[in-house]
């Protein structure tokens, strides 16, 4: 079983849709918990972010879960090293929604541009692709294009709308980087409007329902 640890009621519907599509039948098992975006937006990963998220991951360690996806960007690397592979105190596995997309990002082009909408997402995705492009023995040059605008759509409920935000504001980035970065989950839709560019658009939610699948043997 695959347990997900979202932070938005939407992501539950586009990681279940993903992966029925990925690998029909694998058992999986949602919690949404919206207090640990909203926390860490205004007071940074602090104490009380650590323990709303280590309470989220034993959830769904207890509901079974054989490894766990943080589907939230700014939340994702704390997520990953509460997991036993990081030392931490979780029994089971924990993998960052970002870093599939970032491992594809660093082998796709030397400059990579990096769409977020809130803040707090941008150092923990820069961080990581840096730390993969350093495992991957590659020189990156990361270009931030934050899009914070767009987030009061996402949250006013026009995921329409925010979409097309993103996409158009990732259009006018494409003619200076290689490749493009949709840091977070809730810009896929923004993927489909894209499909012209003429450089790759990544996005993280299907490489990290992939490689959670297959590290369960999906």
């Amino acid at each position: 079983m695959i347990g997900f640890l979202h932070t938005a009621p939407t992501h539950t519907a586009t990681f279940q849709q993903i992966l029925d599509q990925v690998v029909p039948g694998v058992p999986a098992t949602h919690l949404v918990n919206e207090a640990p975006l909203a926390r860490v937006r205004e007071h940074g990963p602090d104490a009380v972010v650590v323990a709303q998220v280590r309470e989220g991951l034993e959830q769904l360690a207890a509901r079974g879960a054989e490894l766990i996806v943080c589907t939230c960007s700014s939340l994702a690397g704390l997520a990953e090293s509460l997991g036993p592979e990081a030392g931490g105190p979780l029994p089971v596995p924990v993998l960052r929604v970002d870093r599939p997309m970032a491992e594809a990002a660093v082998r796709a082009g030397r400059r990579i541009g990096v769409v977020v909408a809130t803040a707090s997402s941008l150092e923990p995705t820069n961080a990581l692709l840096s730390e993969c492009a350093v495992a991957a023995s590659r020189e990156v040059e990361l270009v931030a294009a934050p899009c914070l605008d767009a987030w009061e759509l996402f949250t006013a409920g026009d995921h329409d709308g925010y979409a097309r935000r993103i996409a158009d504001h990732a259009r006018r980035l494409a003619a200076e980087v290689d490749v493009v970065v949709l840091a977070q989950a809730s810009m896929t839709p923004a993927e489909a409007l894209l499909a012209d560019l003429p450089v790759p658009v990544l996005t993280t939610p299907r490489p990290a329902v992939e490689e959670a699948a297959r590290r369960v043997g999906g």
